[in-house]
């Protein structure tokens, strides 16, 4: 009875939790800020983002993960306390069980360094889940069916595509390419063909304004600031949608070409159930302009966005809380309950 529940989605970009029985009751970018002197963290989540870029030499904030694992297990434990502490904020439940989200192309030692994190982060007993399965639960997939139901989540550090059926993964594929890699391509972009360096915020900022994955009507341009590469100094910059468009084709193509491989090692029957249900977009990569409609064209199957796709995950991580998921014997059969 003095236990809480809670649902993570661990993301390289952002970090959402949900409360058993109150849904989604945080949402803050994967961000700390700690102060090298003494190793104490200053900032979590939007106030650490805040601060990207505009740090004194004491003071660094960085994103502990990376391609959707742990690059720094320290300062990882260190965000997830905070989360959990500002979760329970006036709670007197003294106990945390967690269910955590991973990609599904993540190692054994990734997966124990995420479980380590979470355990060091308070939560009395851990559940890893695949974020596929999670995301495919929380858009209302129905994944127990005996057919073919295809998810791709298209997250900050890696894109899962899956096909599911009868409550687990049929085939696969998990890669380190997604949103930040549309950020770093529009980066490389811009300091090869303006000589201007800008931050990711900026990029991040360029790629949600006039960003797309196919051309649109109204396709419009944005002024952004950086430093000129050649004498140092603060410069303004016009970008179109086109030129976006084209720094961020390679990315997005190998995206494509993922979900392709995965549609190739789908067994027939349920290939047959796919182009009939279609394909169901979730993530914030999702949310790109056009990007549905190009890989409707690209597979010649029906695109779907999910309702909520920033969501999905966590969604479905709540979900599992309730134990009306349907998954619960899927994540022991894949070995990913560590105690």
């Amino acid at each position: 009875m003095f236990t809480r529940d809670i649902g993570v989605d661990l993301g390289t970009a952002n970090t959402l939790v949900c409360l058993k029985g109150k849904g989604i009751i945080m949402r803050e970018p994967s961000v700390v800020a700690y102060d090298i002197r003494n190793d104490a963290v200053r900032a979590v989540g939007t106030e650490a983002k805040e601060m990207i870029g505009r740090t004194p030499g004491s003071i660094v904030a960085v994103r502990p993960l990376k391609n959707g694992v742990i690059a720094d297990f320290d300062v990882t434990a260190a965000m997830l306390k905070r989360f959990i502490n500002q979760a329970l904020k006036g709670s007197f439940f003294s106990r945390v069980r967690m269910v955590i989200c991973i990609p599904a192309g993540i190692t054994e030692v990734e997966s124990h360094a995420v479980y380590d994190a979470a355990k060091q982060a308070g939560a009395a007993d851990v559940v890893l889940v695949e974020e596929p399965m999670a995301a495919a639960v929380g858009a209302g997939l129905p994944v127990q069916d005996a057919s073919g139901n295809m998810i791709v989540d298209i997250g900050g550090g890696t894109s899962e595509v899956a096909v599911l059926s009868l409550g687990d993964i049929v085939t696969a594929q998990s890669i380190r390419i997604a949103g930040d890699n549309l950020d770093e391509a529009i980066i490389n972009y811009i300091r090869r063909k303006h000589n201007l360096l800008i931050g990711e915020r900026t990029a991040e900022q360029i790629k949600i304004e006039i960003g797309s994955a196919k051309p649109y009507s109204d396709e419009t341009s944005i002024e952004i600031k950086g430093r000129n590469q050649v004498d140092g100094l603060p410069k303004n910059v016009i970008i179109t949608s086109e030129e976006v468009r084209n720094a961020m084709a390679d990315p997005i193509s190998q995206i494509i070409d993922t979900i392709r491989i995965t549609l190739e090692k789908t067994p027939p029957e349920l290939s047959a159930d796919i182009i009939d249900r279609g394909i169901t977009l979730t993530g914030g990569g999702a949310l790109l302009r056009g990007l549905a409609e190009l890989i409707a064209e690209e597979t010649g199957i029906p695109v779907t966005v999910a309702a909520n796709p920033l969501d999905c995950v966590v969604l479905g991580t709540e979900k599992h809380l309730e134990g009306d998921s349907g998954f619960e014997s899927y994540e022991f059969r894949r070995g990913k309950r560590f105690r």
